[in-house]
This record gives structure tokens, C-alpha cells and sequence, in this order.
């Protein structure tokens, strides 16, 4: 688990044609979609205490050199913001805690979100840095989903997925923005048990936002 950054599998209850997962509740968002987002991190301790200072730090400089690198790499820097994170870890039978960054970037295909993706990972020493970009949920390439839901926080995340051992080890955990939203990416196949794990944080499926398109771990 270490040097890894992971996104909690989650979503409600869907209108996925063909995958079944019954009746949307949650708006699916069709606009203001960036050209991808990155997810990355430039730790590579294992935390375990929620106290732990590194938890609050802005991760300022590493947001500047990011963004450096996108530019670099052709492609073109939008918003970023700060992320709380919370996962399981198999070894330890804890949780552990992570602070990252999801990163905007526009005027990129998929090709140069993956470059750019495994610049990152090399120069900061990640095992894996994720990567999303929006598509139709028809398009052929869709095999995942991003849900953004507001009313969470990182102690409530953490406490459902200690008291949830099916979602913990299958799920592996989540992230919250400062301002309490989750933002969870999750593929397709695995959104039967991230239904019951969603339930569990008391999401409003009537608030939240889903993005159909296409994630992948880069090393």
C-alpha cells in the first residue's frame, strides 16, 4: 500500500444500460468537465495518526510544480485542490491517511494525460498516480465513474470503513475536499458493494454529481 494513492470505489444507484444498477438518483454531469484530472501525492510515508502534522500541510509547492510539469508536458493547467484521504491497509489492518492534490488539466488527450501521469510518479516516487478523464457514458472507453457528493467528512469516512470489512478490503478507502465533498472514482463492475458503502456515509444521491469516463493507474 505504501507510495500509493487509491480513490474509493463508490457510486449510488445508477442508470448503467446494460450494467444493471437500477434507477439514477444523482445528476450526471455533462458540463464542465476538464480534459482529465490527475490525482497524485507527493508522500511516501505510511501515516496511521490523524493527528500527524504532515496531514495538514497545503502541499503548496507541490501544486506549483505540478502544474509545471503539465505545462511542460503541452498540456495546460486548470484548478487543483486539496484532498483528505483515508484507506485501508491490508498489512497493517488499519486505516492509513494521505493528503494529495486532484489536479484540472485541459487540452490533453489521453496519451499526454498518461504521460504527463507517469512524469509525476517518477519524480515524486509514487508507486501510482491516477488518472480520469471524462467521457460519454456510451463511449466505448467508459469503464469507470467519478461520484461528487458534499456533506462528508474524513472522520465519518473513516469510521464507515473500519466498521465495513467487505468495503475496506475491496474498496480500499476515499478522499474528502476541505470543504466536506467526497470524490470517489470507481470502475463500473464493482458498483453493487460501493452502493451499500455510500449508504453508509449518508450521501444524498439528490446532490450529488456523476461523471462517466475512463481511469487508469500510471507507474
Amino acid at each position: 500500500m505504501k507510495q500509493r494513492l487509491r480513490v474509493l470505489i463508490a457510486a449510488g444507484a445508477l442508470t448503467l444500460g446494460a450494467a444493471g444498477a437500477g434507477t439514477a438518483r444523482a445528476a450526471e454531469a455533462a458540463h464542465g468537465c476538464p480534459s482529465g484530472e490527475i490525482y497524485a501525492t507527493n508522500n511516501t510515508a505510511i501515516i496511521t495518526d490523524p493527528a500527524d502534522p504532515r496531514l495538514r500541510t497545503r502541499l503548496d509547492r507541490f501544486d506549483r510544480e505540478v502544474r509545471g510539469i503539465i505545462h511542460a508536458n503541452g498540456a495546460r493547467p486548470g484548478a487543483s485542490k486539496l484532498l483528505n484521504g483515508v484507506f485501508w491497509s491490508g498489512e497493517l489492518k488499519r486505516a492509513t491517511y494521505e493528503r494529495s492534490r486532484e489536479f484540472d488539466v485541459t487540452r490533453v488527450g489521453r496519451d499526454g494525460l498518461h504521460h504527463i501521469a507517469g512524469v509525476i510518479a517518477k519524480q515524486y516516487q509514487q508507486e501510482s498516480v491516477l488518472t480520469f478523464r471524462c467521457l460519454a457514458r456510451t463511449s466505448p472507453e467508459t469503464d469507470s465513474v467519478e461520484i461528487q457528493a458534499p456533506g462528508v467528512s474524513a472522520t465519518r469516512l473513516h469510521d464507515a470503513l473500519v466498521d465495513n470489512p467487505e468495503a475496506r478490503d475491496e474498496l480500499g478507502g476515499g478522499s474528502v475536499t476541505l470543504d466536506g465533498r467526497l470524490v470517489l472514482i470507481a470502475p463500473l463492475a464493482d458498483l453493487p458493494l460501493a452502493r451499500k458503502f455510500t449508504a453508509s456515509l449518508g450521501v444524498d444521491w439528490n446532490k450529488a454529481q456523476v461523471r462517466y469516463g475512463d481511469e487508469e493507474f500510471v507507474s
